[in-house]
């Protein structure tokens, strides 16, 4: 029988409710058990592919093209797993199927209701999870915090799903944060008080506690509240402040997290084996070297927009044993050639991660122009590759005004168009989404990464390198690194003469590891690295 976790939040939002749904997820596997992470977010948008990356953050890719929470992003990174549809639900599309049903006839003509029609639509899609990956665990996260009003017919279903699958299946984990009260040199629980005691009332009893603080809770702090919540002593953990992401599934182990949920779910207690993270974090916790590159988009304000980049430029940096700082900077802001330099001057490395529209697309022509002529390794991606073909027509083959057909409708020179396919398609689910093969040309910088002819890469855009100039790109110098055989589009460039310019319309950031950095990533750390050293920098 399948088991289930549900991981709710409550006092506040933004307490790492993804990272610890991630972290269990990767201490049960390294039981053996087979594991499947998936996300319910209350928000009535059908997904987030259509929403402001200053509002949501990045939306994260999977192999079968759905756009999803960035959550989602931490279950594949920390579990190695390949996550689907399936795997990320929002109340949006709960309301559209059970309202689609009801316009079809679905309900014969019967009021349709909350409880049982909506509650009922949000356990199947929790079992769909189940019935396609036949997983000996389910951890499902869900959105918000106890007491948001969009939350309530979420804990509603999971409330249920006890009695759908059995009261021993199901295992119900309540992160809270215990604020620590700098004057009064004190820990207070009663925000975890009162919101245990909120989830109760809406006929939930959570069988573990996960208390989010920065100061270590003591054995008094840990009685009081297993007394107030009905939990024993041992199944309140805590989850105190890491160094990294990547340390917290090792002090949840630590702290007992894998042993409770066991004893929850009668699950046979057998033993860890995070060897290898461990490795990791001990790779990752002494680097060296330190290199800086220099992260050049239009959403660095919050961080979160680019999270899967910042995340696979770190796991370049453990492969190859390198402190990776991030310095980020508005494309905006490379206002002339003289500003790019001045700003650019101290990047080991520069990538350009995608993204949408024409702000700041002038910068970062303008840093891909500076990467190019002063050899500085630069990775383009989706945007970013775009933007390398853009100035290479400008600067090289002398294409004045050249552009995409996305900023200057009419430029003289479309080098990215528009597929013809999406002439007239309006926004939300209709971009070219999920993995595409991509044969990558032999003798070029990515065949030497991949060391294989054949890869398959998530995409998430609309436009593409416009193959009219293809023949002229190709006698200027520039190399097509990559095609994807099926529609003979262009996949990846490359710049020639070059240590390390390579752009890809893909996003190779959805499929890094921190264990096993994603190639491209991998040999541009290097490449970093190799510039750093020549230019004579101490390590």
């Amino acid at each position: 029988m399948t088991k289930y976790i549900f991981i709710t939040g409550g006092v506040v939002s933004g307490l790492g409710k993804g990272i610890a749904a991630a972290s269990i997820g990767l201490i049960l596997k390294s039981r053996g058990l087979k594991v499947v992470n998936q996300k319910f977010d209350p928000y009535l948008n059908i997904d987030p592919g259509t929403m402001n990356p200053y509002q949501h953050g990045e939306v994260f890719v999977t192999d079968d093209g759905a756009e999803t929470d960035l959550d989602l992003g931490h279950y594949e990174r920390f579990t190695d797993a390949t996550l689907s549809q399936s795997s990320n639900t929002t109340a949006g599309r709960v309301y559209l199927a059970v309202l689609n049903k009801e316009r079809e006839g679905g309900f014969h003509g019967g009021t349709v209701q909350v409880i049982p029609n909506i509650t009922k639509e949000i356990l199947r899609r929790m079992l769909l999870s189940t019935n396609e990956t036949n997983a000996d665990v389910i951890i499902t996260e869900i959105g918000g915090t106890v007491g948001d009003i969009e939350s309530l017919p979420f804990m509603e279903a999971i409330r249920q799903m006890k009695y759908k699958v059995g009261e021993e299946n199901c295992c119900y984990i309540h992160l809270t944060l215990v604020p620590y009260m700098k004057k009064a040199h004190e820990i207070k629980t009663k925000p975890t008080q009162h919101s245990v005691k909120e989830l109760q009332e809406l006929g939930i009893k959570p069988d573990i506690i996960m208390l989010r603080t920065e100061q270590s809770i003591d054995q008094t702090v840990r009685e009081k509240l297993a007394a107030f919540c009905n939990v024993d002593t041992s199944d309140v953990i805590q989850n105190l402040n890491a160094a990294s992401i990547y340390e917290v599934p090792l002090q949840m182990e630590k702290e007992g997290i894998g042993n409770a949920v066991c004893k929850v779910l009668g699950i046979e207690n057998t033993r860890t084996h995070l060897e290898e993270w461990s490795k990791m974090v001990e790779r990752y916790n002494n680097p060296k070297t330190n290199i800086t590159i220099a992260l050049v988009g239009k959403y660095i304000e919050l961080h979160d927009a680019y999270l899967s980049v910042v995340e696979s430029l770190t796991h370049g940096g453990i492969h190859n044993q390198a402190s990776v700082s991030v310095d980020w900077i508005d494309a905006e802001n490379l206002t002339d050639d003289a500003v790019a330099a001045e700003k650019l001057k101290n990047a080991d490395g520069i990538i350009v991660p995608g993204g949408f529209g024409d702000r700041g697309i002038e910068g970062m022509i303008r840093a891909a122009k500076y990467a190019r002529t002063h050899k500085v390794p630069y990775f383009g991606i989706c945007l970013g590759m775009q933007i390398e073909v853009i100035e290479y027509a400008r600067n090289v083959l002398n294409f004045t005004g050249a552009n995409s057909t996305e900023m200057n409708k009419d430029t003289p020179y479309p080098v990215i168009d528009l597929m013809p396919d999406q002439n007239g398609v309006i926004l939300g689910g209709t971009l070219r989404l999920g993995k595409y093969e991509c044969a990558v040309t032999p003798d070029t910088l990515s065949s030497k990464a991949y060391g294989t002819a054949t890869v398959w890469e998530r995409h998430r855009h609309r436009y593409e390198f416009n193959n009219k100039y293809r023949e002229a790109f190709k006698k200027a110098g520039l190399v097509i690194a990559g095609i994807n055989p099926e529609r003979n589009l262009v996949e990846i460039c490359e710049v020639p003469q070059h240590p390390w310019m390579v752009g890809v319309q893909f996003h190779p950031e959805f499929k890094s590891r921190p264990n096993h950095a994603q190639p491209l990533f991998r040999d541009f750390i290097k490449a970093s690295c190799n510039f750093r050293k020549n230019k004579g920098v101490a390590k």
